[in-house]
């Protein structure tokens, strides 16, 4: 089933998530509901806040990069990274910052440069609950690391300068009013 995108200016969105059991009601099909959700709206990534939950689950397929030619020297490893993340916690934050420009499902029209650290070890638990703990780099450290910022309570606009913060107010009202052209289902804050 497809589910509403909760848009910027939700309150749900600013909540640092609970961690979840695998007794989580109807977990399985939340997960199904959330790929769909994703794969609606051409995303790459969905946190469960974004979909009205504050829960510590998020999800990432980062497999349509593999054919973007920006990445075909790591095709390979993208075209199956496909995964569930339930209560992660990043461990570290390493290696250079480098920028990328960053885009939201839930603030549509916005997509500014953001400066994160190339590699992260996270551990977590999967769909199966079973835990791990590995370390990511490149394109796949970035989507991860957005994602989770979801389940912190943050948004990719709260890494932006005090400048560029001010320059993309006008766009994030208007987003929160509903005044904005999108071609997946939304949900606007009342």
């Amino acid at each position: 089933m497809i589910l509403p995108i909760r848009a910027f200016g939700d309150p749900v969105l600013r909540k640092v998530g609970k961690d979840i059991d695998q007794d989580y009601p109807g977990l399985q099909e939340l997960i199904d509901n959330m790929f769909d959700t994703m794969n609606s709206a051409n995303g790459i990534g969905l946190a469960a806040p974004q979909i009205g939950l504050d829960i510590r689950l998020f999800i990432v397929d980062v497999s349509p990069l593999a054919e973007d030619e920006d990445y075909e020297d790591i095709a390979e490893e993208l075209k199956d990274f496909k995964k569930v993340f339930i209560n992660a916690q990043i461990l570290e934050e390493s290696g250079e910052e480098w920028k990328f420009n960053e885009g939201c499902l839930s603030i549509p029209d916005v997509r500014e440069d953001v400066k994160r650290k190339s590699t992260i070890v996270i551990e977590y638990y999967d769909e199966n609950f079973v835990k791990h703990t590995e370390t990511f780099s490149d394109i796949r450290a970035r989507v991860i690391q957005h994602e989770y910022d979801h389940i912190e309570g943050t948004l990719f606009t709260d890494h932006l300068s005090s400048l560029k913060k001010k320059l993309v107010k006008g766009k994030l009202v208007k987003i929160s009013q509903g005044d904005v052209a999108i071609n997946y289902k939304m949900r606007f804050p009342k």
